[in-house]
């Protein structure tokens, strides 16, 4: 690639697909694509629209570094104010012309030297290199009970809200009671007849103590950066605390306990709801959730929660697992997502290997970006490689840095394509395998979303921020084979770089 740009397309404008546009271009890259599903850019922020929907992350530290925003409403915020701020750093950094809005990726096939990648509307792109910066919790799963079909109501996943439906005066049964449920269960609340609210088991809750910035802490903000900086500095150490935390044998995890039964007493007066909603897994076993109306909810007359599964579905209600039969007329369904869901889109590496194929039950990836087989073909936020105590925007910074660094390197030393080597893959897999039961989340003993059916964790990294950055620094062109050497030929005839074409 050292005689021409290489053509590079981007699966996805959500975060990470916006923060990899952005390096691209600060590095002089200009003959890239984002492809997007959706009518705008933003990701999950776009796809998702259930009641309630917020981030449980510090507005001002879920946000890029090189983009803060001064004018976030509150110190957590909810959807529209991410979509907006997304939608606006990719105008600001110039991405609008790079991006195919309204463009699906169907499949992606390794052809020898590039990537021919068709979307939904049958056009072909062929690229050099191919980075997927989709996130990891788009597709729902739904609990697999019997009936679920037969259902006369109307039932849908929290991840796909169905806004033409009218709860006021309905009864709604909302199955599950984590992440997607302690934000929905409130809003629900204040309209519905009745919610029942369907917990299998109990999870650790903390406060969120939101509170709204007064337009003169605003305006501090805009003119004097420094406190946005100060402020960013300590969220930063207190999510830094969250690595103990889920660090078996740390004392910072029994603080995050006691805190967090403080927080349930004082919110529940019922002892016996209260002894329902207390966790028996160690901290960040599961997802540690914050809410300040989660609790409230469950303590109004019109809310129950049922500390049960769902076993079935029939068709004017559910039935429990201890055998409660009741009616509804609504369900939701907040049982969470397929994690790491490889066969979204039809890629196919060397051979015509299919990448949902060789990733399995237990998917390894090269520090979280790379995997064996698939020449030139990077995740932006691949398996292990989510860091669990900064933002999801600081870590997808730091991925993305690390691939175009990567096509920096192969255009200087005049390769055109690398597949990392399967003998180092293997080895930095047992690495982190050793690493896995140092937290609760990867402990044989817990049952999350964080591991498989197998037992094995396949979304976090196994340490904390400072560790990835150091594995993601040593990366460099000796982890790979080179597959092809670089074309000379220039793409475009030496016109004037631009976004991908479809082939005719």
């Amino acid at each position: 690639m050292s005689g021409r740009e290489p053509r590079i397309g981007i699966i996805g404008a959500g975060p990470t697909g916006i923060a990899c546009g952005r390096e691209l271009l600060q590095q002089g890259y200009r003959h890239f694509t984002m492809f997007e599903a959706m009518d705008a850019p933003g990701g999950t922020w776009k796809v998702q629209s259930y009641p309630g929907l917020a981030c449980d992350v510090w507005a001002h530290s879920y946000s890029f570094s090189y983009a803060p925003n001064p004018n976030w409403s509150a110190n957590f915020v909810e959807r529209a104010e991410i979509q907006a701020y997304l939608e606006r750093c990719w105008r600001d950094f110039g991405l609008e012309p790079y991006t195919r809005l309204n463009t699906s990726v169907q499949s992606a096939h390794w052809k020898g030297s590039h990537w021919e990648v068709r979307t939904g509307a049958g056009e072909k792109f062929e690229v050099d290199i191919l980075i997927n910066a989709m996130g990891n919790q788009h597709t729902p799963l739904y609990p697999e009970v019997p009936g679920k079909d037969s259902f006369k109501g109307d039932s849908w996943h929290a991840a796909r809200w169905n806004h033409d439906i009218d709860l006021d005066g309905k009864r709604v049964a909302v199955v599950g009671s984590a992440a997607s449920a302690v934000q929905i269960v409130p809003e629900v609340a204040k309209v519905a007849k009745q919610v029942t609210v369907l917990q299998r088991t109990p999870n650790w809750i903390m406060p969120r103590n939101r509170r709204f910035y007064s337009k003169a802490e605003r305006v501090a903000m805009q003119r004097f950066p420094f406190v946005i900086e100060g402020i960013r500095r300590v969220q930063a150490f207190l999510m830094g605390q969250v690595e103990h935390a889920a660090t078996l044998g740390h004392p910072r995890m029994r603080q995050f306990e006691w805190f967090a039964k403080r927080y349930l007493d004082r919110a529940i007066d019922d002892p016996v709801l209260r002894e329902q909603l207390m966790p028996d897994t160690n901290y960040q076993c599961k997802r540690g959730l914050i809410s300040d109306d989660f609790y409230p909810a469950l303590c109004r007359d019109n809310v129950e929660l049922i500390a049960a599964g769902l076993e079935r579905v029939t068709e004017t209600g559910i039935v429990t697992a201890d055998g409660r039969e009741i009616e509804v007329d609504v369900i939701v369904y907040a049982t969470g997502y397929r994690i790491l869901d490889f066969d979204r889109i039809d890629i196919r590496g060397v051979g015509g290997q299919s990448l949902a194929e060789a990733m399995g039950t237990a998917p390894k990836a090269f520090k979280g970006i790379t995997a064996p087989g698939f020449p030139n073909y990077f995740w932006g936020m691949g398996p292990n490689g989510l860091v669990l105590n900064v933002s999801y925007f600081r870590t997808a910074e730091r991925n993305v840095k690390t691939i175009v660094g990567l096509i920096g390197k192969m255009q200087k030393a005049g390769v055109g394509a690398i597949e990392v080597r399967q003998d180092l893959t293997d080895e930095y897999f047992q690495w982190m395998k050793t690493q896995f039961g140092k937290f609760s989340w990867g402990d044989p003993g817990c049952t999350s979303y964080y591991t498989n059916a197998e037992g094995h964790a396949p979304f976090l990294f196994p340490g904390n921020f400072k560790e990835w950055v150091a594995l993601q620094e040593e990366i460099g062109l000796d982890d790979f084979n080179v597959v092809t050497p670089a074309s000379t030929e220039s793409s475009d005839g030496g016109k004037e770089r631009r976004p991908l074409a479809p082939e005719m």
